[in-house]
């Protein structure tokens, strides 16, 4: 099923389903694509949401992490969304930490997946060579456990990008912002119930950070998928989809004890 992309003044986004929003923020390299399974799992009992970043739109002096921060600010203010559910996948997740520790009154509970915001070295130091398909073909690989996600369609967007000078450019200017952006001193600030689903296999934000965000966020929960990277919402979408069901009626409950 073609899912269709939404357009309304600068915001690009799809949106489906009815009932209790889910907001999906996707990485650097991401795309709305990337939930694609998510979408079509839980359009039937939520409303999901997933804006697509301004990467590459905002002016240079607002391409970091405050300013696509303040873009979801605005586009669920546009949206009229009241509480919601804020799901990040990597630089995803580090803006959804920002937005949570900014808009905690606004959010249900925060679901992270592969998030950068406490170890942000792969990030900057991963960035691949222009020019050479064959490197980035190689680093794009190493986003998942199974090298066969990396399609040659995934591949050919990523090359596309990283030999655009503008969009390139803007994509360094991210990595840095992320790396000035450690949130370790920050984040047990966010009381909302956290959710963690993180590949046992992830080389980009591993293993060890999981557990690091385990310790420092006040209410969270870890949920592990083995043989899975960087992306288990895309390598692992059944398991990644049966996590988030088991742990969304947590917030349910506790939102009708309130």
């Amino acid at each position: 099923m073609q899912i269709p992309i939404r357009e309304d003044g600068d915001f690009r986004y799809v949106e489906e389903g009815e009932g209790e929003v889910i907001v999906a923020l996707h990485g650097l390299f991401g795309a709305l694509s990337n939930f694609r399974d998510l979408i079509m799992h839980f359009k039937d009992r939520y409303r999901v949401a997933i804006p697509m970043l301004p990467l590459y739109s905002l002016p240079l002096n607002e391409t970091n992490l405050a300013g696509y921060v303040d873009y979801v600010e605005r586009f669920v203010a546009h949206q009229g969304y009241n509480k919601v559910v804020l799901l990040g996948n990597s630089l995803g997740g580090h803006i959804g930490l920002i937005y949570a520790l900014r808009n905690l009154d606004k959010l249900r509970g925060l679901i992270l997946t592969g998030s950068s915001g406490l170890f942000e070295s792969a990030l900057g130091d991963t960035f691949p060579k222009k020019g050479d398909y064959e490197y980035i073909k190689a680093k794009t690989e190493l986003t998942f456990f199974d090298p066969a996600c990396a399609t040659k369609e995934l591949v050919d967007e990523v090359y596309e990008i990283v030999n655009d000078r503008e969009r390139a450019l803007r994509i360094i200017y991210t990595a840095k912002s992320a790396i000035r952006n450690n949130l370790s001193e920050d984040i047990d600030q966010i009381t909302c119930p956290s959710l963690l689903i993180w590949g046992k296999q992830d080389t980009i934000t591993p293993p060890f950070v999981a557990e690091e965000f385990k310790k420092r966020l006040p209410d969270a929960e870890l949920v592990w998928i083995d043989q899975c990277g960087h992306a288990p919402m895309m390598e692992r979408p059944e398991q990644f989809n049966e996590a988030m069901d088991a742990w969304l009626p947590r917030l349910e409950a506790a939102a009708a004890k309130s």
